[in-house]
């Protein structure tokens, strides 16, 4: 996954842990969601869906398109991670954006469905591993449509682009163009929050649920080798808001405040994404639940008192 210059890597951090989304805030989104198999009319308009078409169609037909696949690959294997956790047989899935197929190779023993849109046939597992939910415009319908067709007892296991991502550039631009133009325009695109996508999988009938928060940090030789990067790989800004042209020298003094701010030792600079990683079920009676309020036969305070007694090798930590 190195580029030929040796200035790229991966890495995983350290402290990303997976984190029940029922212990996730329940702050309300911003997007209006509406009832479950409805059409929300406040439903926010956010990107330009022609022009991220465009964006896409581009960078496929480009000489080397594989060459840009690199943070796709890895998401992709790390979803496959996921799904050999669980520890139950899936004989059929369904691979939603599925583009070249990135997950396809760690997943042999399924028989692994590829489309770019919704199908009407139904999946005990459904992934989504390309990384284009951040684009979508309606994306409380979307989850509601992907748990429409699991199975009963299916599981959803999907990634998305975090709040955090590219947060070196956006904060570069951001102070150049402050600089030299008075003022900032929107050039990274909007990303959901964490708190609100647990929130999201919950309202489109989802159990079990589990957000997991992951960074990955590649590294470029400079600002403008990352920018042909993301358009390489068909993730240019698409918003209705951006803003059209940017000035030479708001540019130029982007990419210097972005090496002043966060180059390396070696003098690449940084990029951080950050993936959610979501997995949810569909409802099935044969599936656990959790015991009602008030059910426990013993308090915390006894078993304290049990833990006291052990002896000291035996208690639990």
């Amino acid at each position: 996954m190195l580029r030929p210059a040796g200035l790229w890597r991966l890495c995983r951090r350290p402290w990303a842990a997976r984190v029940p989304a029922e212990n996730l805030g329940r702050r309300e989104v911003t997007s209006g969601v509406s009832p479950r198999g409805s059409t929300s009319p406040r439903t926010l308009n956010i990107f330009d869906r022609d022009l991220k078409r465009k964006q896409k169609n581009w960078a496929a037909r480009q000489p080397e398109p594989t060459k840009f696949d690199y943070l796709k690959e890895e998401v992709g294997s790390r979803i496959a991670d996921r799904v050999y956790d669980i520890p139950r047989n899936f004989p059929l899935a369904l691979d939603l954006g599925c583009g070249r197929g990135y997950i396809a190779q760690y997943l042999n023993k399924l028989q692994l469905f590829h489309c770019r849109k919704l199908l009407e046939s139904f999946s005990k597992l459904t992934l989504q591993k390309m990384l284009c939910l951040h684009w979508v415009n309606d994306l409380p319908r979307a989850l509601e449509q992907i748990h429409y067709i699991l199975k009963p007892d299916g599981v959803f296991i999907g990634a998305m682009f975090g709040g955090d991502t590219l947060y070196e550039l956006r904060c570069s631009l951001q102070l150049a163009e402050t600089e030299r133009e008075g003022g900032f325009s929107p050039h990274i695109s909007p990303f959901t929050a964490v708190n609100d996508l647990g929130h999201l999988l919950g309202r489109a009938g989802f159990n079990t649920l589990t957000v997991d928060t992951d960074e990955i940090q590649v590294n470029y030789p400079g600002m403008f080798e990352l920018m042909e990067d993301l358009q390489g790989m068909g993730e240019s800004n698409c918003a209705w808001n951006r803003k059209a042209l940017l000035h030479r020298d708001t540019m130029l003094a982007a990419a210097a405040v972005y090496r002043e701010m966060y180059r390396n030792e070696d003098g690449s600079v940084p990029a951080t994404y950050q993936i959610y990683y979501m997995i949810g079920w569909k409802y099935h009676e044969s599936q656990a639940r959790p015991a009602e309020r008030g059910s426990a036969t013993v308090s915390f305070g006894e078993l304290g008192k049990i833990n006291n007694l052990m002896p000291p090798g035996k208690k639990s930590q």
